[in-house]
Formats: C-alpha cells, sequence, structure tokens
C-alpha cells in the first residue's frame, strides 16, 4: 500500500486538477479533489514502456498494432468474461469524444436521447451540442431507516421515455452517485431497450473499479448470454460499449479509449463518422500506454482497489461519526464519494463558496450533474488517504 500513500507534487506539471485551480475555484488555496484523475503513480509497466518507446528518437506517424487489440481482448475477457471480437473494435480519441460521436454519427437531428441523471455531465453537453432533444429518467434516490442512501433505476418511467426515443445512454458503474448495476436491474433495462428498438451507449470507463463486496456485470455480455435463440430483434448488437484504461490505470491525459460495436451496420457509421472530421486516434505514446496497461497492470490494479476500498470505508465511517449535517452515498465502484449536504440548506451556489471559502476544498457541484444534482457534491478520493482524512476534517470543522 506505501506505493498509493506518497504524495506526488503535481503543481506546474500542467495538471488541471492543481494548476486549473485560480482559474476554477478563484484560489489557489484549496485542496483539490474535483477533476476524475488520481494523484497516484502509474503502473511500473507503463512508465516503462513510454520510457522505452521515448528513447527511439523519431516520433512519426503511426498505426495501432494489431497487439494493443489483442491485449484489450485479453483483458476483457479476463476480467470480464466478455468474448469480444477485433472487428468490433474501433479506437476513439477518449470517451467524451465517444458519447459526441456515437450521437451524432447514429441519431438524427431532434431525436430524443434518454439520459439518467445525476449523471456525468458530458452526457447531457453532448445531447444538447449535437441538437438532440434531451430526455431524463432520473434515478430515484432512496434511504433506509439507518439513513444509508442508495440509487435505484426508475424502469417504469424509463419505459415510457423510451417511447420516443431512439438512443439510452447508460453510465455503468455509474458517475457520480458510484452504483454498480446488479444483474437484475441490467436484464430489465435491456428488456425495456429492446421493446422499444432502443439503442444503448453503455459507459463502461468505470469497469474496473468496482469494489470487492459487489460485480459488475458487462451490460453487452450479459445481452448476448441472455438473448433467445430466435428473436426478432437483435438487442445484443443494438448495444455499444465504451471502454478505457484511462480510469483505471490514471492515464486519461493521453487520450485514448475504444467503442465495442457488435453490430457491422453501426460500426461502419460511425467510422465513417471519425473520417469524415478527420480525427486521429494514433499517438504513439497513446498507443503504447494503452498496451501496457493492460498487459501489465493487473497486480497494480488489485493493489489500488484494495487501498480505494480502505479509503472509502474510513471516509465513509468518518462521516457518519463526525459529520452529521452530510450524508454520504457508500459508493460500490470509482472512487468518487457523492455527499449530501442538504441539511445545509443552502443554495448550489452558496454551498459551493461554503466549501471553497470556509472549508477550502475544491470539490464538483452536484449541480452540474443534472436533475437531482442540486444539494450534492462530489468528491474524488482518489488522492492518498491521509489527503481524504484531511479534506474531511476540515469539513468537520467547520460545520463545527
Amino acid at each position: 500500500m506505501q506505493r498509493f500513500d506518497k504524495t506526488i507534487p503535481r503543481e506546474t506539471s500542467a495538471s488541471l486538477k492543481y494548476d486549473g485551480r485560480l482559474e476554477t475555484f478563484g484560489t489557489n488555496d484549496i485542496l483539490p479533489m474535483w477533476v476524475a484523475d488520481m494523484d497516484f503513480a502509474v503502473p511500473d509497466a507503463v512508465t516503462e514502456a513510454l520510457q522505452a518507446r521515448a528513447s527511439h528518437p523519431i516520433y512519426g506517424y503511426s498505426i495501432a498494432p494489431e497487439s494493443l487489440y489483442q491485449a484489450l481482448i485479453d483483458w476483457l475477457l479476463l476480467k470480464h468474461q466478455w468474448p469480444v471480437k477485433r472487428e468490433w473494435i474501433v479506437l476513439t480519441p477518449g470517451v467524451v469524444p465517444s458519447l459526441n460521436l456515437v450521437v451524432a454519427a447514429l441519431t438524427a437531428e431532434n431525436a430524443g436521447v434518454i439520459v439518467q441523471p445525476p449523471v456525468y455531465f458530458p452526457f447531457l453537453s453532448a445531447v444538447k451540442d449535437q441538437h438532440r432533444r434531451l430526455i431524463e429518467n432520473p434515478l430515484i434516490l432512496e434511504e433506509d431507516d439507518l439513513g444509508n442512501l442508495h440509487y435505484q433505476m426508475d424502469l417504469s418511467q424509463l419505459d415510457n421515455c423510451a417511447r420516443e426515443a431512439s438512443l439510452l445512454m447508460f453510465c455503468s458503474p455509474h458517475n457520480p452517485v458510484g452504483r454498480v448495476w446488479l444483474k437484475d436491474e441490467l436484464l430489465a433495462l435491456l428488456a425495456v431497450a429492446k421493446k422499444h428498438n432502443l439503442i444503448i451507449l453503455a459507459d463502461e470507463i468505470h469497469a474496473d473499479l468496482v469494489y470487492a463486496d459487489t460485480q459488475h456485470h458487462t451490460l453487452s455480455r450479459l445481452a448476448f448470454k441472455n438473448a433467445p435463440a430466435t428473436s426478432s430483434i437483435d438487442a445484443p448488437h443494438a448495444i455499444i460499449t465504451a471502454v478505457s484504461p484511462s480510469k483505471t490505470f490514471n492515464i486519461p491525459g493521453l487520450g485514448l479509449s475504444a467503442l465495442i460495436i457488435p453490430d457491422a451496420t453501426y460500426r461502419q457509421t460511425i467510422q465513417s463518422h471519425l473520417t469524415k472530421i478527420a480525427v486521429s486516434v494514433t499517438n504513439p505514446f497513446s498507443m503504447i500506454a494503452f498496451e501496457a496497461a493492460y498487459r501489465g497492470g493487473a497486480d497494480w490494479l488489485s493493489e489500488l482497489m484494495a487501498y480505494l476500498q480502505a479509503t472509502r470505508d474510513e471516509a465513509v465511517a468518518f462521516i457518519r461519526a463526525h459529520i452529521p449535517k452530510i450524508n454520504a452515498v457508500c459508493p460500490e465502484g470509482t472512487y468518487l464519494l457523492w455527499l449530501d449536504c442538504r441539511k445545509l440548506n443552502i443554495d448550489d451556489k452558496a454551498l459551493a463558496l461554503f466549501f471553497v471559502q470556509e472549508v477550502q476544498l475544491g470539490l464538483s457541484s452536484g449541480a452540474m450533474f443534472g436533475c437531482g444534482g442540486k444539494g450534492f457534491m462530489r468528491m474524488n478520493i482518489g488522492t492518498p488517504r491521509a489527503n481524504v482524512m484531511k479534506a474531511l476534517d476540515r469539513l468537520k470543522s467547520a460545520l463545527s
């Protein structure tokens, strides 16, 4: 665990999280826990592969080697028991561009696109920026007798939404609320999609960041496994999955991801759209890191998840014991902590200012995640545990 306790200075490295504090929060005097990257050194295999490639003094135009595709195929089979065919894979310059790409390529202008807020805000902007019609299927927030918060999908309302939509943008595991969806929930979702001929874009970028007390189910694999032998609608082929090593291995700045697209027509349409807008995904360092992470990062990931789970448990226990005005949604996946601050009874602008000015923390305002996000804040715990506990101590003192 020592490697994750190490503090690595990130100031002056052109880090958005650290060097963007002044522009984003108006001050550098905060502990930044907003941008969803981690403050941990990447796996040694990635660093060594990049250094080896950098030692070659020519950085010319490059192509993606077949070994890169095989590394992804091997990883998905090993970690998720998902047999992916080589021809299904389309490389893209990141998951956020992929969201926009799929919306633009597979839906018509003004078509209905469903999102399930509160959700990662690029879902919302991808629909609006592509001039599609945003249809919201808000998650349901439940609270048990002990005050524990838990999110569920509103499948009945989703069925109504699907009547006027052509695409569902689905987040699994869910950012920001940290849900890892159960198999039965996903099967129910697939039934709605099949009933309405709904295409599903499944953002599974956090699929590897799931805690030991739960299990991620890849939606596309589940669809294939449970598809009837004969069906008028080939539902499994209507699922497009976004995957990437970027969150798993802390390399989002290198900008390379993949779409898994079993349907040949959808795949050709998306590939043609990429060609039309002249997007290149052949940065040699991105490709080297992508392959090296999947081939050599498994042990590092196991250590990371044990560390993050201990951080999560300590942080949630501390909040429940010492900060009664805040209720933390205990995440089942991701390194994101969703904080319910509604008991403070202040609006979102005042809430954000409180965290910056009084607590000296830079978090993400829940309001930016759409419907259901008001009164919440998102906290990134992908940092040495001492930083997380320092942040919570500050919050405890500010609310005392």
